[in-house]
């Protein structure tokens, strides 16, 4: 069955170039020219990844993308004219699972909307999550079966797809410095040249999350030098795979 991808951007050539190009290559494509639209569809069917203009005519796509992420049904992937690091910062921190900047080369796009969703149908269709594992530390219950966070009062906090891969990792090597190669590598991230923030942003996005004070963390630790490091003990109710 072909991956459905939505595609919500306000140019119109724009529109056509990336769903041509994804077509090409065996996705199953559907374009909007604004958010209302894009909503609406994905309250019909839910995609498998949906790419986001972050300069849409009826709203801000980072809105937007904040809102889309929360949904672990699917992968968010910004595409934007707006290239600076800061841009591509604050978008992984809303939770965007990949950022490309216009303009693009269009097979690298294919290859990342590939990895994103690659990443995502590991996560979900490993035995582990299969199996429904948990992996209980500090008070919390990280669910692999809908990527979900749960603390010991009920709160339920939601993980994008790469944010549950980083923790996944840390989770099934505690007490072990992991470096940011071997994060980048396991998380199937593109060189991005000076854009080699994204698994400290990562990182921190998930210690906001579980850590009581995100400032001093006490779960996840930074080795400097060296990489990361979960520092908590961790149950698992099922083997991680």
């Amino acid at each position: 069955m072909k991956k459905l991808v939505y595609l919500v951007d306000d140019e119109a050539d724009i529109r056509t170039l990336v769903c041509a190009t994804l077509q090409d290559y065996g996705f199953h494509t559907v374009a909007f020219g604004n958010g209302r639209d894009v909503r609406n569809a994905i309250r019909r069917q839910p995609p498998d990844l949906c790419i986001v203009d972050l300069g849409l005519p009826d709203m801000d796509g980072l809105s937007l993308v904040r809102e889309l992420w929360e949904d672990v049904r699917f992968g968010v992937v910004i595409l934007s004219g707006r290239g600076a690091l800061s841009d591509k910062v604050l978008g992984l921190e809303l939770g965007a699972d990949d950022y490309i900047a216009k303009p693009f080369e269009p097979r690298e796009l294919v290859a990342r909307v590939k990895t994103v969703i690659r990443r995502r149908d590991q996560l979900l269709s490993t035995p582990a999550a299969g199996a429904a594992a948990v992996a209980r530390f500090a008070g919390w219950a990280f669910d692999l079966g809908n990527l979900s966070l749960t603390d010991a009062a009920g709160r339920q906090e939601t993980l994008s797809a790469a944010e549950a891969g980083l923790l996944l990792m840390l989770l099934k090597a505690p007490k072990r410095v992991l470096s940011r190669e071997q994060l980048q590598t396991a998380q199937d991230d593109r060189d991005d040249g000076p854009f080699d923030r994204s698994i400290d942003v990562r990182i921190s996005r998930i210690r906001k999350k579980i850590e009581s004070d995100p400032r001093h963390p006490q779960l996840i630790k930074t080795v400097y030098g060296a990489g990361y490091l979960f520092a908590g003990d961790v149950e698992w109710s099922r083997p991680p795979g």
